[in-house]
């Protein structure tokens, strides 16, 4: 977005962070998320000053920053985790709220580990997929498919705060979306998110996660695959990027702690289209956040 560079060991009255975190490490079949950070900053050159709509003006409300991209090492999947908590636990430590740009999807296990050790967060989660598998291949984890199952368990991620919304596609087991509906997970799958309508979810999203710290969390192959082709994972039959924007914009004043864009994978779309996509929703999210800072 035309940000400064800002190391972390030079930040300085940073209120926002963006951050690029390149690793698909945790992907299943398609990869080639690592590459979404560095075309989603390409592709956000086009973001400018004030919403269209809200009026927002992000840059005015709060110092931004680009913090550059998290260390990673892209043939030592635990190593990576540990790097990127690291590198968010020195970000929260700094005060700094955080906006990401994976990546797949388990890069939000390690963020969360970062921010979330002292009380659970909420979470409004856009994504066609559940994310809360066990395990993959036997003993596998950690993958873009557990990251919220391991939140879960670990404390991090608050259950009963959490909605899901767009959730389809087929599965591999009549049980796989059991453990979720267990804990308490609210799940909007698709079907239900075009009975009720986008301010119905909206509505619905706001009752689940209360008052409390909440982050949003938004997978882009959520959308319709014809607004978002690149990436690992699509699914037909989703929302458009219009639904999208107007559910982000139906989260003002939520008590945002943080965020982030995630399975933007750049060699399945080399026009730059889906990458624009996730550049926006960065957008609207980052809103959000500076106003949400702005009132602090």
């Amino acid at each position: 977005m035309r940000l400064p560079h800002v190391p972390l060991d030079e930040v300085e009255d940073v209120h926002v962070g963006l951050i690029g975190i390149p690793w698909d490490g945790g992907t299943t079949n398609r990869a080639g998320a690592r590459h979404g950070p560095r075309q989603i900053r390409d592709l956000s050159t086009l973001m400018r000053n004030v919403h269209h709509v809200t009026g927002v003006k992000p840059f005015d409300l709060a110092n931004c920053a680009d913090l550059g991209d998290t260390p990673v090492n892209p043939i030592d999947l635990h190593d990576t985790i540990a790097r990127i908590e690291a590198f968010f636990r020195d970000v929260h430590a700094a005060g700094i709220v955080p906006l990401s740009a994976g990546g797949d999807h388990l890069v939000t296990l390690p963020i969360m580990r970062a921010i979330a050790r002292a009380q659970p967060v909420g979470m409004v989660h856009f994504d066609a997929h559940t994310d809360t598998n066990d395990r993959y291949f036997g003993e596998h984890k950690l993958t873009h498919g557990t990251p919220f199952r391991r939140a879960i368990e670990e404390g991090l991620l608050d259950p009963k705060r959490t909605v899901q919304i767009g959730i389809r596609g087929s599965l591999y087991t009549s049980h796989d979306m059991d453990w979720g509906y267990e804990q308490g997970i609210r799940v909007i799958q698709i079907e239900e998110f075009f009975d009720l309508g986008v301010e119905a979810v909206i509505a619905e999203a706001r009752r689940v996660v209360g008052d409390g710290p909440t982050y949003i969390s938004f997978d882009v192959d959520g959308l319709d695959p014809v607004y978002a082709p690149g990436t690992g994972t699509p699914e037909i039959g989703g929302f458009s990027t219009h639904d999208a924007q107007r559910m982000i914009r139906g989260l003002r004043g939520v008590n945002l702690v943080g965020g982030d864009v995630v399975e933007v994978a750049p060699p399945f779309d080399p026009s730059g289209a889906t990458a624009l996509v996730g550049a926006t929703i960065m957008y609207e999210i980052l809103c959000l956040l500076t106003e949400v800072v702005a009132k602090r």
